[in-house]
Order: structure tokens, then C-alpha cells, then sequence
């Protein structure tokens, strides 16, 4: 965990110091929606700010709203924020940035779509993991690189896709049972891992 706090802080700073610019810009922005998204029912929207000649943050959210997709709990609620610096000028071409984003979930992890035994310790009883799922919050910490091109004058495309560490505090319950499966004496199951967490096509309207 220290080495992903101290590789998005040095991401901060050089977002922060890439770009010292004495000449005055224009501050653009531009509102923006997931066009990867929106045909299955979640929403993944936000606002792009430009900073500097070179550096934006955008803030957007994510709902999933899914108590059930294709049988699996699939209710996700994220923000967060993506420092960006663009390699070329803000809104154009590629860039590379720093996200920081928060999650509240009721979920069943990939690790349990499917049938399998499930013992949480050797006293726990034995379930069938696709009985099971996972109900709590997380915070993850990532990177992002994508490339941005006009469409006309006022319309941007955004391909993107960031990927980080994500520590999740979370319950874990019995679909049917409602108890759960987790319990051991502790208030909160605790899990980290590497995961991709952000990417699609974005749309654009500079206001």
C-alpha cells in the first residue's frame, strides 16, 4: 500500500509541475457521458476543467444500479476525480493521469459467479459460492491514459481506461440465508487487489 500511495503522489507532482505556462488560455469545459455504458442500463457522466495549457481534471460518477444483471448483484455507485496532462495541448490527442476514486457496492465478485465450494475458515459452514455476495465500500487508487480527438467544434471523443488498487471493506452474506459467511468476529472483511476500475468512450460537449 505504500508504494501505491508514494506512486500517486509522484503522479500528482508531475501533473502538478509538468506545465508552467506565463501566456494566458482559454479555461475550457466539457460535459461528458459514457456512450460504452448507457446501452446496458448504468450511467458513467462528469464535467472535464481545464487547468493549464496542458492539464484538466475531470470529476465523474458512476451508477450501476443492478440489485440483478444476468443473475448476478451488480449495484455499484462511484465518484471520482482524474488529474490529466496531455502531451500534446488539454483536449487533444493523449494523455496519461492520477485518479482517486470511492465506491459503494452490493456485489458479487467475479470469484463467485459461478459454482464452487466456499468455507470462509475451517469452522465456517461450507456454501456454494454463487449463493454468496459482498456488501460494503472501497477506495482505489489508479492511473489513467487515453487519447481525446475532436469530432467537430464543439463535440470530443474520449477513449480511456485506468486501472489501480482498490482496498474494499465489505460484508459478505448468503443470498437466501441473509446471514454471513464472513463472520469471524470482525466487523469487516478486508480485501485488496489490482483491478481495471474506469475506460470506455466518452462524448463530449465543450460548453
Amino acid at each position: 500500500m505504500k508504494k501505491i500511495i508514494l506512486l500517486f503522489a509522484l503522479l500528482i507532482g508531475f501533473l502538478g509541475n509538468a506545465q508552467n505556462q506565463n501566456t494566458e488560455t482559454a479555461k475550457n469545459i466539457f460535459l461528458k457521458g459514457n456512450a460504452l455504458f448507457l446501452p446496458l442500463g448504468m450511467l458513467n457522466a462528469g464535467a472535464e476543467f481545464q487547468l493549464k495549457e496542458r492539464i484538466t481534471l475531470q470529476a465523474d460518477v458512476f451508477i450501476s444500479p443492478w440489485k440483478s444483471f444476468m443473475g448476478k448483484y451488480a449495484q455499484i455507485y462511484m465518484m471520482g476525480f482524474d488529474g490529466r496532462y496531455y502531451f500534446d495541448e488539454a483536449f487533444k490527442h493523449w494523455y496519461v493521469g492520477a485518479n482517486i476514486s470511492a465506491a459503494r457496492f452490493i456485489i458479487q465478485k467475479f470469484n463467485y459467479w459461478g459454482d464452487g465450494i466456499s468455507q470462509f475458515t475451517p469452522e465456517s459452514p461450507i456454501y456454494n459460492s454463487k449463493d454468496l455476495y459482498q456488501d460494503g465500500f472501497a477506495v482505489i487508487l489508479g492511473a489513467t491514459v487515453g487519447y481525446q480527438f475532436q469530432l467537430s467544434d464543439r463535440w470530443n471523443m474520449d477513449l480511456y481506461l485506468g486501472a489501480g488498487s482498490s482496498q474494499g471493506f465489505y460484508k459478505g452474506y448468503h443470498k437466501e440465508l441473509g446471514i454471513r459467511y464472513d463472520y469471524d468476529g470482525r466487523r469487516w472483511d478486508k480485501s485488496g487487489e489490482w483491478i481495471p476500475y474506469r475506460g470506455g468512450i466518452m462524448i463530449g460537449y465543450k460548453l
